[in-house]
């Protein structure tokens, strides 16, 4: 008798012990967002209850989430900040393959990992605003925000050009390293600043391919006077050696290769290239992407709507960039056999540049890029970053790759 009393004495005083450290000071706490919606809900009697689910909303499992639809009906809490609304024009449409996507992942991500704190809503290309006029409408504030490729910025900056690509340079990994540790950002920053915008890298290409040929090109002889679609820092290089470049939007590109009117196109990666269907007007391609072995992809921020975001949803916004980039690099790699063996099948013949073309080529940009040095500083200052960081990072490219 005299053990069970103390036992029992034992127990009360435990359960008070447990009572006071461990569960009051967790009634105390803070409620996560959706709990916090429930308990709104439940405390107002004056809320007609939810209707009841549908038979095909219930599930067997106990754990299935509850249907958006009943999850919107719930009464947000009182002091809950205001949703953040933004307006994002893609220079992709959504349903192009990797380049699309990446733009819409960003809209899916960041509504996902800030509990529907902050929406930037995808637009089609020219949707609010003209292709060529997404770095303006970003600057003056038209729109919030750009998801764009090295083609966006303004001729006024061609230092710009080389965060998004370059000619015979890296290719991502080695191209991120400089970017993030190598004094990229940096500058990057330094150089964006006065233009009223705020950029972070948002996604990334995987090595292109190096153009669509009507006819075989042997040598160099066969690449002058020849009419190709072709932007950026490549084209400046081709046309050195005597190419005509144009600058053509993906229907328009497609139409002249139809047609005629242009011999050959550059436009993306194999898995893009076949989406747009441009092996079915040009049987010859061409590796490598020389012009582009990786691609950063640029999310332009209006400056002033980066600065008034809180703290937590700019993280926000570089976790759902960074994770875009791990994404977009991992599936780049992916798709890219499958649609060279589809596109085969289709009596497409894949081709390498003769040496004699490629050492032409790389001595066309070399001369390219020293032009550009000695007219622009900060060209200037991006290449001569870029060259140091190479040249050190040779001896890991040597010796890291196989």
């Amino acid at each position: 008798m005299r053990n069970a009393v103390i036992g029992i004495i034992a127990g009360i005083v435990i359960g008070v012990v447990i009572g006071v450290s461990v569960i009051a000071p967790r009634l105390k706490a803070s409620l996560p967002v959706t709990a916090a919606k429930v308990v709104a809900e439940l405390s107002q009697p004056e809320v007609s209850p939810a209707p009841p689910l549908e038979e095909s909303q219930t599930s067997a499992s106990a754990g299935t989430p509850l249907e958006p639809s009943y999850l919107e009906r719930l009464v947000p809490p009182p002091d809950a900040p205001p949703v953040i609304r933004w307006r994002m024009a893609s220079a992709f449409a959504g349903a192009l393959p990797h380049l699309g996507a990446q733009g819409k992942r960003i809209e899916t991500e960041i509504w996902r990992i800030s509990a529907g704190g902050m929406e930037v809503a995808f637009h089609e290309p020219d949707a609010l605003v003209p292709e060529k006029n997404l770095f303006e409408a970003v600057k003056s504030g038209a729109i919030d925000a750009a998801f764009a490729g090295p083609d966006a910025w303004p001729l006024t900056s061609p230092a710009m050009q080389l965060m998004g690509s370059v000619p015979f340079g890296p290719r991502a990994d080695e191209y991120l390293a400089w970017f993030y540790f190598g004094g990229g950002e940096k500058l990057m920053s330094d150089i964006t600043a006065p233009m009223g915008v705020q950029v972070l890298i948002c996604g990334l290409v995987a090595p292109e391919g190096a153009g669509w040929y009507r006819r075989p090109v042997k040598t160099l002889e066969d690449l002058k006077g020849l009419r190709v679609r072709m932007t950026g820092l490549g084209a400046k290089v081709m046309s050195r050696l005597g190419v005509k470049t144009l600058s053509l939007s993906e229907g328009e590109t497609f139409h002249a290769l139809e047609t005629g009117d242009i011999d050959a196109a550059e436009y993306s990666m194999p898995a893009i290239d076949q989406q747009l269907g441009l092996h079915r007007m040009a049987r010859n391609y061409y590796f490598p992407g020389w012009h582009q072995p990786a691609t950063l992809l640029p999310l332009i921020v209006n400056k002033a709507k980066w600065e008034a975001l809180p703290a937590a949803q700019r993280s926000q916004l570089r976790a759902v960039c960074g994770d875009n980039v791990r994404h977009a690099l991992a599936e780049g790699e992916a798709l890219q056999y499958r649609a060279l063996l589809a596109i085969t099948k289709e009596g497409v013949t894949v081709r390498r540049w003769p040496r004699e073309i490629l050492v032409s080529l790389e001595k066309a940009w070399t001369e390219t890029a020293a032009a550009a040095a000695k007219a622009d500083r900060d060209f200037k200052r991006v290449w001569d970053s870029i060259s140091r960081f190479r040249a050190d990072y040779a001896v890991w490219r040597e010796l890291g790759n196989p």
